[in-house]
């Protein structure tokens, strides 16, 4: 014990410094409502800072501002796929109402045309897996299959475009509406997050992103388990809760307040009209 003990003066320090620092930031919180963009840790702004309204922080209904670097801020629209929010695609065999996913549509495409053009970076996911299922896990296909009536992942359904969730099929790929243009980024991932089954963290930290604002389907499974993941990372998530949408609307709203409790333990909330609203009034084109 005594040998463990003696290195506690030099963890205490590192520990008293950052302590500081969330002393300093509460304090400055209590006055301004705001998440400030701490230079302290990531240095001075590159690109321009600009501030986003989100709601019930840090209680349910209370408002509050999450200050990111536009440079340093990423926008990823999740799975935004015809397998997912299209015609005869993965969620439309699985019966579920395609209406739910695709309200998202519209919200997103928007966000992409205010931001488009500046310095934050967009990154859009697709799940799916090779052509030979390696990487589709035996438990997730049969129960695919199960829920299909017989029509799972790499089975092509009845007036199908192409065998589902699998890689270079026109189901797997994004929905038009919001497709990705030259110079966006595509992360192709196998699960429902992407910290352990794609390169997207090492893309993240290679644009020296510090800042998240994430949408797309489904809320409660994909674009809720990428967010945990980039939370535990120390990435600041925020939801933009009209660009999403799940096969089940009390999942949608489940996901979204537990988000918000706890003071945001997951991240932050807002939508697409006030990002937007952030993003022009900042400036940033």
């Amino acid at each position: 014990m005594s040998d463990i003990r003696k290195y506690e003066p030099f963890y205490g320090k590192v520990r008293d410094e950052k302590l500081q620092k969330v002393e300093e930031a509460y304090e400055k919180f209590k006055e301004t409502k705001t998440f400030e963009f701490p230079t302290w840790l990531y240095g001075e702004p590159i690109g321009k800072l600009f501030k986003v309204e989100v709601e019930d922080c840090p209680n349910f209904g209370d408002t509050a501002y999450v200050e990111m670097d536009s440079a340093r801020t990423a926008f990823i629209s999740v799975d935004m796929q015809i397998d997912f929010c299209g015609k005869n695609g993965y969620v439309d065999v699985m019966g579920y109402d395609l209406n739910n996913t695709a309200a998202a549509l519209e919200p997103i495409h928007n966000a992409l045309e205010a931001i488009r053009g500046t310095d934050i970076k967009v990154i859009h996911t697709r799940e799916g897996h090779e052509p030979d299922l390696s990487d589709a896990p035996f438990n997730k296909v049969l129960r695919s299959k199960i829920i299909g009536d017989g029509v799972g992942i790499g089975d092509i359904p009845k007036d199908g475009l192409g065998r589902l969730l699998v890689r270079g099929e026109p189901n797997w790929d994004i929905n038009e509406y919001v497709y990705p243009i030259e110079g966006e980024r595509v992360i192709d991932k196998a699960g429902k997050g992407a910290f352990g089954c794609s390169t997207l963290h090492m893309v993240l930290k290679n644009l020296g992103i510090t800042h998240i604002v994430i949408c797309g389907i489904t809320t409660d499974v994909c674009v809720h388990t990428i967010m945990r993941e980039a939370n535990d990372y120390g990435y600041w998530c925020i939801l933009m809760k009209d660009g999403t949408g799940a096969t089940d609307m009390g999942n949608h709203a489940a996901a979204i307040k537990s988000i918000k409790m706890q003071g945001g333990v997951f991240g932050n909330v807002t939508d697409s009209k006030r990002f937007i609203k952030a993003v022009e009034e900042a400036g940033l084109k």
